[in-house]
């Protein structure tokens, strides 16, 4: 076992570091914080990754992706803004559910707009009654001549108010035996128009979580991919590597955090001294820097199993899971170091605090991972019989 990177990968990391302190993080900070970036900016943003293959990472080659081994894709994304990061998410994994079981001339109309980011992109799944089970989708989808009729909402979605596409799971009824019939359909909102919104949310304020509304929306019927019942299974394939990506985006929050909390506790002073000479303060620092390190390298484990075949359905989960809980707490820790700034919005702690609680959300609550986790255990599930 080597824990060390190749040069390879250093190199990415150390490529993707540049480009988010010079591309990215300017543009943020040139906009108000609490407030979605215009559009242009965030495509501007998506553009800047899709240089370094990061909005197709899981996409192959052969289908005009970057093809980058889940593990590396992980090492550049740790490196990467959060919000911005978060964007990514719905950009790349729309593109690499696109490019699963979709015919040469879907992938070839489809892909390459997305791939370069010169449109915005996100999945619609969750819907106001249907989150953590897939199959309970109820956005109808019917067949009108060589169209496809779509009626439903969907919520909760990345990139949602700005998307120029939007990939969907609908039904198209329920079989002899009860079960909903799921389809996949890409949606594209100038052929296709459709309604969004952004939903104010309590971080991650200058992206675009969103609603979508379909009412009678007529879509082609050659965007629709793949076969019937196969909607979860495309879902599922993406969210296995998406979980681990999350709790490097905590890792990323927390490691913000540890930085400056080792900056304030050698410069803060009290009692004669700097706070960092301090037993307790010191063991804050180490328990943020344990934190970290954990999750980072859990999640890292979780994408190397991905890599290497394995089954990695509880690994994935549990990564996600453990990452977010602890990187939250050592965030919090880390606003202890630093007293009243701690809570300061001058700071910027209380923001990562914001922000790295946007992320138990998406792709499976920390309840359903855990039954995750339990049924890759005991060979049981718990939440379908």
């Amino acid at each position: 076992m080597d824990f060390n990177l190749t040069s390879e990968q250093r190199m990415a990391v150390e490529s993707a570091r540049k480009m988010a302190a010079r591309d990215i993080q300017p543009v943020l900070d040139a906009h108000d914080p609490d407030t979605p970036l215009p559009k242009e900016a965030m495509k501007g943003l998506l553009q800047v990754c899709a240089g370094q293959g990061l909005t197709s990472a899981r996409v192959p080659e052969s289908a005009g992706g970057a093809g980058i081994p889940t593990l590396l894709f992980g090492l550049m994304f740790e490196q990467i803004p959060p919000v911005v990061a978060f964007a990514i998410v719905g950009q790349e994994a729309t593109a690499a559910r696109i490019a699963l079981e979709s015919t040469p001339e879907q992938r070839e109309r489809l892909l390459p707009d997305l791939i370069s980011a010169k449109r915005i992109a996100c999945t619609g799944s969750t819907e106001p009654d249907v989150g953590s089970d897939a199959r309970g989708i109820k956005t109808r989808v019917t067949e009108d001549g060589d169209d496809l009729v779509v009626n439903g909402d969907k919520m909760w979605i990345t990139n949602a108010s700005i998307c120029d596409v939007i990939n969907i799971t609908g039904t198209l009824g329920q079989d002899d035996q009860g079960r909903n019939q799921i389809v996949r359909v890409v949606v594209d909102r100038d052929q296709s128009p459709f309604t969004s919104s952004k939903t104010p949310c309590l971080g991650f304020c200058q992206g675009h979580l969103g609603e979508v509304h379909f009412d009678d929306c007529r879509v082609p019927k050659e965007n629709r991919l793949g076969s019937v019942g196969d909607a979860a299974r495309v879902l599922t394939l993406t969210w296995l590597a998406n979980r681990p990506l999350f709790g490097l985006m905590a890792v990323n929050m927390a490691q913000c955090a540890l930085d400056a909390a080792l900056t304030y506790a050698g410069d803060r002073k009290q009692f004669g001294k700097a706070i960092g000479n301090y037993q307790l303060v010191q063991e804050l620092l180490a328990d943020i820097e344990t934190s970290i390190e954990t999750s980072r390298l859990i999640c890292y484990r979780a994408l190397a199993a991905i890599d290497a075949g394995e089954r990695a359905n509880g690994l994935s989960a549990q990564a996600k899971r453990y990452a977010l809980a602890a990187c939250q707490r050592a965030i919090s820790m880390a606003m202890e170091v630093h007293g009243s700034m701690g809570i300061s919005r001058e700071l910027g702690l209380e923001q990562l605090f914001r922000d790295v609680r946007m992320l138990p959300i998406p792709d499976g609550t920390n309840q359903i991972l855990t039954l995750i986790q339990g049924r890759e255990l005991t060979g049981v599930s718990a939440f379908r019989h």
